[in-house]
């Protein structure tokens, strides 16, 4: 499976966001919309307006990553500001997954479902059958920057190994820590999707495209595999 490069919208200059689409559209697969109650987890980022002021420019999808306690009050308006998939977290939806799921998958949209690090794969297991997108988060939730939680490795590698046993077609998204340190082992471990941030892509250079431009260097180099 080619890797794929999804840019999360929140470590962007939001001064520059039509200029900075411009570029991503050209150098990424898609957008990764980060949409945090201040409850769930210690931040406010994106929302659903931001989101369709940035459809009306960008070709690529955006996959939306809910870090928000009741999951259920933002699926329908993410899904009418553009989401091509949304995540919610399997740590907020364990009493109504089901029902949560299938609301995704009926507002038109892929359906995904996010695991902090500290949370085994088989919290979702019975489930994963039912997902297009499984993301594993290797920093805890809220903050841009943190250092990465090798443990997760691990998972990841359970991960793969499970979709190959049984059949399943979920990809592996990684968010957190995506950068020149750690590329090799999670692209070998088994991850598909790369979430890129502050050190993966926007703190690479100055010119967005430049950086770009450093990121695939850095990640041929680093796996072997050209972006």
């Amino acid at each position: 499976m080619k890797p794929e490069f999804s840019v999360s919208l929140m470590c962007m200059d939001f001064l520059d966001i039509k200029h900075q689409i411009e570029i991503l559209d050209q150098n990424m697969d898609g957008y990764h919309i980060d949409i945090m109650d201040g409850h769930y987890c210690k931040n406010i980022t994106l929302s659903p307006d931001f989101m369709k002021a940035c459809a009306r420019m960008a070709k690529k999808p955006m996959d939306v990553h809910l870090m928000t306690t009741n999951p259920n009050d933002w699926i329908d308006a993410c899904a009418a500001a553009g989401a091509a998939m949304i995540s919610p977290h399997a740590e907020t939806i364990n009493t109504d997954c089901f029902r949560t799921l299938n609301r995704i998958r009926d507002a038109g949209c892929q359906v995904g479902v996010t695991l902090n690090p500290a949370t085994p794969l088989s919290y979702c297991k019975h489930y994963l059958n039912r997902i297009d997108v499984l993301t594993l988060m290797t920093v805890d939730v809220g903050f841009a920057g943190q250092p990465f939680i090798t443990e997760i490795l691990d998972k990841i590698a359970e991960a793969k190994r499970l979709r190959e046993e049984n059949g399943w077609h979920y990809k592996i998204m990684i968010d957190g820590s995506c950068n020149k340190k750690t590329f090799k082992r999670l692209y070998e471990a088994g991850a598909d999707v790369f979430i890129l941030g502050s050190s993966g892509l926007f703190s690479l250079d100055v010119d967005l495209q430049t950086a770009c431009d450093k990121m695939k260097a850095q990640f041929e180099e680093e796996t072997g595999v050209k972006p």
